[in-house]
């Protein structure tokens, strides 16, 4: 497997000009066993040459490349030689750069769109239909092709809907490729890569734990590290990955912030170290936790008090784990879970706005006093759960679905407080039980349970009125958390969550389902 560094030659760079898919894009090219990451539109073109990718796309876009101030690129990243792919704002970018013309016809598109190939051996078409479904967003319309290109394909309203230049190497579309609406998209994606790029297949994830273990072992040396383990997926594969590469020099510190699921901890202190044999730390750091949390109500200011606490408690249980050991080499490392779509949220994987701080990547504070090893924070979701795979990791761990580090701290909208906590981890664990029961814990990607605190609602319980708080269940489907849709379940499941949970759970008295999907919503409330 060839190196998943800045340098390597296997790189495939996605350029991002604010579309609402490049991560997406990003994921579709490693589905392709290609290496790719994600760089901002503002990142000058001499910059993006100098980590030599294989090859470039450039991502759609809200934009319309005639406005003023709209993104743009310097016309050299098309005369260096590297195999370049837009797509729709990047396919509308390339045609303007190389002379060609785009304006606004009328002709908007949006939605499936049946397109013509009128060269069905080219390049990117070669082996699909000459007439395909695609997934079109936009307004405006190349009506004229640069020249040295060849239009390959059009729709009834639009002359120019793709073009391939092969002696450049450079191929553009009007539509969007990497969604699923666009039937032939995956093969589109994967011509260009293999037939116009020249790549060849080779990221695998028995590659990863290999480069990772050695980077790992690299960073380290025969210094120590500890690893915060909260039983979730990317901090239990992190921890196993990096105990396969420095073995017993790590500690994993489970804190018990009180803010955990029902059964939680002791689901980690039999489950992870029973499939690991890992050394364990466990934290009772509840009472600390709850203090830091009085009073606060914005979701923001929650999650970093989180993370500040996190690491405070880190750095004790970095004094005890010396103390217990002094002769030994110091402790000089915290290990996270981070992954891509945290470290693109956070706002440091595309240049665009910060959805929200993630504990681990715009949480932590500025006076940190360990290194962080990171051996996931290229990864996403689906590619950490095939590493787990591959470090032997039992199913029930590597399958489990996610659960945000701040825990139940962000699924109470309002102020944190134990008694709050509590009412929110018996309607937690009466909707898991049920969907278990169900057989639809690998239907939906996760089901976040989130409490309204500062909301109450009139209800009728026992002939009585009540005043209570309204629950909201979040099933929601997705391949990797970038993008999600609200999941169909069926009616008796959810029938019999709402009825449990008004029973059995005291204060609760309105059970309501939440249908967006991400976006414009995200999965999490806070």
């Amino acid at each position: 497997m060839s190196s998943a560094t800045p340098a390597d030659p296997q790189t495939v760079l996605v350029v991002d000009f604010g579309a609402q898919y490049a991560q997406l894009i990003a994921r579709r090219v490693r589905e392709a066993r290609v290496y790719s990451e994600i760089v901002p539109s503002t990142t000058p073109v001499a910059e993006i040459l100098a980590r030599r990718p294989a090859a470039i796309i450039l991502s759609g876009g809200p934009s319309s490349v005639y406005e003023p101030g709209a993104p743009t690129l310097e016309r050299e990243i098309f005369e260096a030689g590297v195999p370049v792919f837009g797509m729709c704002y990047g396919f509308q970018l390339m045609a303007t750069a190389l002379g060609g013309t785009v304006d606004n016809t009328g002709a908007r598109e949006y939605g499936r769109t049946e397109l013509t190939v009128s060269r069905p051996g080219s390049t990117l078409f070669e082996g699909t239909p000459a007439e395909q479904s695609v997934w079109m967003s936009h307004g405006d319309a190349c009506s004229a092709a640069p020249e040295g290109f060849v239009v390959t394909a059009s729709t009834d309203v639009v002359p120019v809907a793709a073009f391939e230049d092969d002696a450049r190497r450079l191929y553009g579309v009007q539509y969007h490729p990497e969604v699923m609406h666009t039937v032939h998209g995956q093969q589109i994606l994967e011509h260009f890569l293999y037939r116009g790029a020249g790549l060849e297949p080779t990221w695998t994830t028995s590659g990863v734990v290999e480069e990772q273990i050695a980077l790992v072992r690299a960073q380290v040396g025969d210094r120590r590290a500890i690893c915060g383990l909260s039983g979730g997926v990317d901090s239990a594969v992190a921890a196993a990955l990096v105990q396969r590469a420095i073995g017993d020099r790590l500690t994993c510190v489970y804190v018990d912030h009180g803010l955990m699921r029902k059964g939680e901890t002791e689901q980690v202190e039999k489950d992870f170290v029973a499939a690991t044999g890992v050394k364990l730390k466990v934290v009772d750091a509840s009472e600390r936790f709850l203090a830091a949390l009085e009073g606060v109500s914005d979701p923001e200011q929650k999650r970093k008090i989180i993370g500040r606490e996190f690491i405070r408690v880190f750095e004790q249980a970095q004094a005890e784990i010396i103390a217990e050991a002094p002769g030994d080499q110091p402790v000089e490392f915290l290990v996270q879970g981070t992954l891509y779509p945290d470290v693109v949220e956070s706002g440091g994987g595309t240049g665009t706005a910060n959805i929200k701080s993630h504990h681990n990547v715009g949480g932590l504070p500025e006076d940190l006093q360990f290194q962080l090893v990171e051996p996931l924070r290229k990864l996403f979701k689906d590619e950490v759960r095939m590493v787990g795979q591959e470090l032997g990791l039992p199913e029930e761990i590597v399958q489990r679905q996610p659960f945000p580090g701040p825990g139940l701290g962000i699924r109470i909208v309002g102020e944190v407080t134990r008694e709050r906590l509590d009412l929110l981890r018996e309607a937690d664990a009466i909707a898991r039980e049920e969907l278990t029961a169900a057989g639809l814990d690998r239907e939906i990607w996760q089901c976040p349970v989130v409490l309204l605190a500062d909301v109450r609602s009139v209800g009728v319980q026992g002939d009585g009125r009540t005043y209570g708080h309204p629950v909201v269940l979040r099933p929601v489907s997705s391949e990797d958390a970038m993008t999600a849709d609200w999941s169909r379940l069926p009616y008796d499941v959810l029938a019999r969550i709402s009825t449990r949970i008004t029973n059995e759970v005291k204060d609760v008295n309105r059970v309501v389902l939440d249908v967006t999907s991400k976006p414009p919503g995200t999965i999490e409330w806070e």
